[in-house]
């Protein structure tokens, strides 16, 4: 208790009561937190969720015997979710440091806040979870149902399994967090039903917070449950599933726009559009022109196979190159330093996953080819919107955008493999090949045995039938002549040919 009052001393402190239909327990819940925690906490404020009982009335009763309670109600209905976005959202505008969610059923006991509280006294914890699985038959003891016992476990272990973590329970209610990480994670966006609690925790561990388990006691009465059990356990794994198709870039939503970093990988997988690349024949001495060239590693590869790299992006990043690395916008006119840098024109221009990004495609490709030589190459990539699990989502009456992948965000033009084709043609080149790449298994998800055989597995199905099951799509094109250097081809004849006769 003295640490948990110590912490109490050094911070602002609330504990938030949600509660429902709880005018039963309500009172009993506010007069058993402990006194000597109470003289040193900033605030407790109830919020009853728009209880068809009397909870509001039997919490304003004990404002005169508790000077720092608030009781507030809901204009309406939240869900058990909306209720803790408002609480949470009230600690934030209030400058707490600490908030508190006890339930105003008295299913988690107010004697405990004092274990809730005293992990905060180390600055890294955000989070404490009261956790009913860490003493071994607590749970039953407490008379918690075998049923309700055996589905937490089960659930808890495939959500530990799907999420990378280790925790002993997922599903506790009693929890404290530093009010610092709340504001760093998008919970605004999660769900108002009972699922809050597990996207909260898919949040945190995403930005890798640390999350502080210690046990308490598990008490079962007369206290209403309105948690259904098998909907709620769908709903858990479907939002586990849909943060690790996040993670992946499948899909998007701002609530799990939390995991790592933005930047661009570096494919090493033998099946990969950057590997095939690197596997072109780069001739000694010819001028390679990279655009949107990253982290540099593919151009970095290119100039240590002889090449001479001129490498552009919007920014330079921060480490040395053997070669110049321009900063410039794409969707510009190329510079006069560029051209100056390529000694004039490019041999070979790459555009890895670049154009799909450009404010017109057909444009750059057009400025493009004042850096190239005649008969200079393109090497080209971008995503396949054809990809058969789009065309699956499509159908399912899915259409979701990405931080990163076929449907990323950033894409101002989405391309099949013969539209691709067709806009390079179309702004004076001659497509020469076109090979597909499966999507980047190895490189995003893990290599072990089994994901490595995945990833060659869809390699293989994308090179057979490139425009169904081809995640990326890698062309190489010719630089043609334009109509007006045709012409003066053309017209120069008519003067060989007077010389002639």
């Amino acid at each position: 208790m003295a640490r948990a009052v110590q912490v109490a001393r050094t911070h602002g402190i609330a504990v938030f009561v949600v509660a429902y239909n709880a005018q039963s327990h309500i009172r009993d819940t506010l007069r058993r937190i402990p006194d000597e925690l109470l003289g040193h906490l900033t605030s407790i404020y109830v919020i009853d969720d728009s209880s068809s009982d009397e909870t509001t009335r039997v919490a304003r009763e004990l404002q005169l015997e508790i000077p720092i309670l608030e009781v507030a109600r809901t204009p309406w209905n939240q869900g058990y979710g909306g209720n803790q976005k408002l609480g949470y959202q009230y600690a934030s505008r209030r400058g707490f440091d600490i908030v508190v969610l006890l339930h105003g059923d008295g299913q988690y006991a107010p004697e405990f806040l004092p274990r809730i509280l005293a992990p905060f006294d180390e600055p890294e914890t955000s989070a404490v979870f009261g956790s009913r699985m860490m003493v071994p038959g607590a749970a039953r003891r407490g008379r918690m149902p075998r049923y309700k016992y055996v589905g937490n476990r089960i659930l808890t272990a495939i959500e530990n399994w799907l999420l990378d973590a280790n925790l002993s329970e997922f599903h506790s209610g009693y929890r404290a967090y530093r009010v610092s990480a709340l504001e760093q994670i998008p919970f605004q966006y999660n769900t108002d039903d009972f699922h809050f609690d597990t996207e909260i925790i898919i949040q945190l561990l995403a930005k890798r917070m640390k999350i502080v388990e210690v046990p308490i006691p598990t008490y079962y009465g007369d206290e209403i449950c309105h948690v259904e059990g098998v909907p709620y356990a769908l709903h858990c794994i479907g939002t586990v599933l849909r943060a690790r198709a996040n993670r992946l870039h499948l899909v998007y939503h701002p609530k799990f726009d939390v995991f790592g970093s933005d930047d661009y990988v570096f494919k090493e997988s033998p099946h990969s559009v950057h590997q095939a690349v690197l596997r072109r024949r780069w001739v000694p001495g010819s001028t390679v022109l990279e655009l949107g060239a990253g982290h540099g590693e593919v151009g970095r590869a290119i100039h240590e196979q002889g090449a001479d790299v001129v490498a552009l992006d919007l920014k330079r990043p921060d480490v040395d190159f053997p070669y110049p690395y321009l900063e410039a916008d794409l969707n510009e006119p190329l510079a006069d330093d560029v051209l100056t840098a390529l000694n004039g024109t490019a041999d070979v221009v790459v555009a890895l996953d670049v154009i799909e990004h450009l404010a017109s495609p057909e444009r750059s490709l057009r400025e493009l080819r004042r850096a190239m030589k005649p008969g200079a190459r393109l090497v080209a990539s971008t995503g396949n919107v054809g990809f058969v699990l789009v065309r699956l989502m499509l159908a399912l009456g899915q259409f979701n955008y990405g931080k990163k992948g076929i449907l990323d965000l950033t894409h101002t033009r989405l391309f099949t493999i013969r539209s691709f084709s067709r806009t390079i043609e179309g702004e004076g080149f001659r497509v020469e090949s076109v090979q597909g790449f499966g999507p980047p298994v190895r490189d995003m998800v893990g290599a072990s045995l089994v994901l490595r055989t995945v990833d060659a597995v869809a390699g293989w199905f994308a090179r057979v039938w490139p425009s169904l099951f081809a995640y990326q799509v890698l062309i190489e094109a010719t630089r043609l002549d334009d109509v007006d250097a045709v012409l003066d081809r053309t017209l120069e004849s008519k003067t060989v040919d007077r010389a002639i006769a």
